[in-house]
Formats: structure tokens, sequence, C-alpha cells
């Protein structure tokens, strides 16, 4: 099994990624006067980051690895760090700002995204060269965003007529299971600093709970995509 996740994991994390940007583009013509839109085209992004940010791993099996060997791009975690977790606070800002109706609220996320976006602006400024050693930052701030947007959505919706339809709600399904996620992603993050990318065990065991997070996130939201309807949101 061990074996099998060396070889295939990235193959298989594409497959669902892709299965999920399928199914959102067959949706798109349901949702494309709603802001399921951009969740759909999250969908297509993340694919799209996941499958670029392989890069070194293609580089390394045609043999031209030593291209990049050395410099500051021979890992990918800038590419992570600039693309998955920017772009994840990115969206899911951006649809929980478009769908909150409380002006209070929605001004909560806006300056809260601001603070989030200075945060990010001087960590680049003053810690370069770490862009391309770690993401440890970056995620964690960006955690932090994405936790309270999704928390001002739930409270809303808590204090809101639209709780009698919650379960009809894509934009609940997409709050829900991102803070699954994101629960259970966070530990992983405070602690990656104290692995070793060569401890082949603990690897392992990181590669079995993203594989089985991501599996539950796109194909959930996948199957939200095909059975709820725009009427509902």
């Amino acid at each position: 099994m061990d074996d099998f996740l060396k070889e295939n994991y990235s193959l298989i994390t594409s497959l669902v990624e892709l299965f999920a940007a399928i199914i959102g583009v067959i949706s798109f013509k349901k949702f494309k006067y709603t802001p399921v839109k951009y969740i759909i085209y999250f969908l297509v992004y993340a694919f799209f980051v996941d499958l670029i940010g392989g890069y070194p791993s293609y580089l390394r099996d045609i043999g031209y690895f030593h291209l990049i060997e050395g410099t500051l791009i021979e890992s990918n975690y800038w590419w992570y760090t600039l693309f998955w977790w920017i772009g994840l606070a990115f969206i899911m800002v951006f649809v929980n700002y478009k769908i909150v109706k409380t002006v209070r609220f929605k001004q909560i996320i806006k300056y809260g995204f601001y603070i989030y976006l200075l945060q990010v602006i001087l960590y680049i400024i003053f810690k370069f060269e770490n862009l391309f050693v770690s993401d440890e930052f970056i995620s964690i701030a960006s955690l932090w965003i994405v936790i309270l947007s999704i928390i001002i959505y739930f409270f809303e919706t808590l204090a809101s007529e639209k709780i009698v339809l919650f379960y009809k709600s894509m934009y609940f399904y997409f709050n829900a299971i991102f803070f699954i996620w994101i629960l259970i992603v966070i530990p992983l993050e405070f602690f990656e600093s104290y692995f070793l990318e060569d401890d082949w065990a603990y690897v392992l065991f990181k590669w079995k709970i993203h594989l089985s997070l991501n599996i539950f996130l796109y194909m959930t939201l996948s199957a939200a995509l095909l059975f709820c309807k725009p009427k509902a949101q």
C-alpha cells in the first residue's frame, strides 16, 4: 500500500481534482448567474495549480531536474504558498463576502482580508527567501482569514430564515466542507517544521491524511454541485 502511494499519490490527487473540475464545468450553466460560478472557477484553478506544482517530479522523471537543482525553485513551496494558500483565502473571502447580506458582517470580512493581505505583503517583502523553503507562515495566516469568513457565513445563516433550507444550499456545503478540511489541516501545518522530508513514515502519514481529505473535499463538492439548485442558494 505504501509503495503504491509513493508511486501514485500525485496521480490520484490530480484525478480527483480533475473529476471535480469536470463536474463544475458540467454544472456551470446551472449556476452561471450565482456566486457558485466562482466556486467552479476555483475547482478548475485548483486542478491546474496542483498539476503545475508537481514540476520538480516531472523534471526529475525526464532527467532535467538539474535545471532547477540548487535554485530557489528547486522545491515547490513558493508555488503552493502563492497560488494555493493565497488563492484559497481569496476565494473563501470573495464568495462569502458576496453571499453575506449583513453590512456589519461584510465589513468584518473586508477589513479582516485587508489585515491578512498586509500580513502577506510584509512577509513577502521582509522574508522573501522563506517563500522557497516553507509555506508555514502564509498557510496559517490564510487559514485564519478563511475560518473567519466561514464563521461569519454560519453565524448569519443561523440568525436568518436561511437556516430552514440550509441543507439545499451550495454555499453551506462549500463552507462546511472547507471548515472540516481546515480543522484537520491546521495541526499538520503547525507541526510541519518538526518533521523532515526524508522521514518517509511521516511523509506517508501526511500523504494519507491529505489524500483522504482531498477525496472528501472534491467528491463532496462535486455531489453538492450536482444536487443543489440555484434557487435554494
